[in-house]
């Protein structure tokens, strides 16, 4: 039953926004204003929420950060590693390297809190807070390699730092972590106002998610999107259990750290692939993709 609970609603509200997508009760201008209202203010706050308010001790929560630290770096390799042997064009290198460690943070907030609920969310928040920016450094150090526009390296050296420093789901988490250390709980009408604001992130952004997929590219960039989404969800995995059992990581934070491995990839990469010229195509297409193969995996991964 842990499957159906936690990854049905998942499914059923992607597919609701794919459906509403197509039936035009959704449009492009409406996926993109929902996009930013979660990014940039419902989501960022239900992470405030849910971690701030709940107890945490240094010590597993840590232990894990550092463990899935150490599985994006040796991702990070092996995505150059791969680029040379698959032959990948420069102009495609940057969205292939981000589709095989960029993960769906909706996503896996969804299954966590409906897995794990809130000792989940405290250790899934801290592991993103930790996780986003070496992400973001490696793919846009990536980019950076591959792009044939060397002179606009300072550029985005710039966008890397301004993207770091105001990304809105990094500071919501580090604002929960200090509030629950120094304070730990929410009056009544502010813990109120709080919860009604964050039952409507995931399905706002589970059905932006719906909406936004797109299956025109696949075809074209089958092989590579699909070569991603193997690494993903197939060799990332691998790799994470293997540190987690390396470093004695059990129960719930070994789960936690299983499920964020497993993850389709981001949607973020098509936005970064687009402001930095690699090819966004490819990027749509493997997002596609890796979110469709996703589900197996994960439901793998909660048997487990």
């Amino acid at each position: 039953m842990i499957v159906l609970n936690s990854l049905f609603p998942v499914v059923f509200l992607i597919i609701l926004g794919v459906l509403l997508k197509r039936f035009n009760l959704t449009n492009q201008a409406f996926l993109k204003v929902s996009d930013k209202l979660v990014y940039h203010i419902f989501f960022p706050i239900m992470l405030f929420w849910k971690i701030g308010g709940s107890s945490y001790e240094a010590g597993g929560e840590l232990q894990l950060c550092g463990v899935v630290i150490a599985a994006l770096i040796v991702m990070f390799l092996l995505s150059v590693v791969l680029i040379k042997i698959l032959k990948v064009s420069d102009y495609q290198a940057g969205a292939f390297a981000q589709s095989c460690y960029r993960f769906n943070t909706y996503i896996g907030v969804a299954i966590v809190l409906n897995s794990y609920g809130e000792e989940g969310i405290r250790y899934f928040g801290l592991l993103i807070a930790f996780a986003i920016p070496l992400i973001n450094v490696v793919a846009v150090s990536t980019l950076i390699w591959f792009s044939q526009e060397k002179i606009q390296l300072k550029k985005k050296l710039k966008l890397l730092v301004k993207a770091l420093a105001s990304n809105p789901l990094i500071l919501g988490c580090l604002a929960g972590l200090l509030y629950s250390q120094g304070i730990g709980a929410f009056t009544s009408f502010i813990n109120n106002s709080l919860e009604l604001i964050s039952m409507v992130t995931l399905p706002l952004a589970l059905i932006s998610i719906g909406g936004s997929l797109t299956f025109s590219g696949v075809r074209s960039n089958f092989f590579l999107s699909l070569s991603a989404a193997g690494v993903k969800l197939a060799v990332f995995p691998a790799v994470g259990y293997i540190f987690l059992k390396l470093f004695g990581i059990t129960e719930t934070p070994f789960a936690i750290g299983m499920l964020f491995f497993s993850l389709p990839t981001s949607t973020a990469i098509y936005i970064l692939s687009s402001q930095m010229h690699s090819d966004p195509e490819l990027a749509s297409a493997s997002i596609v993709v890796s979110t469709l193969l996703s589900f197996p995996v994960l439901t793998a991964v909660l048997l487990l």
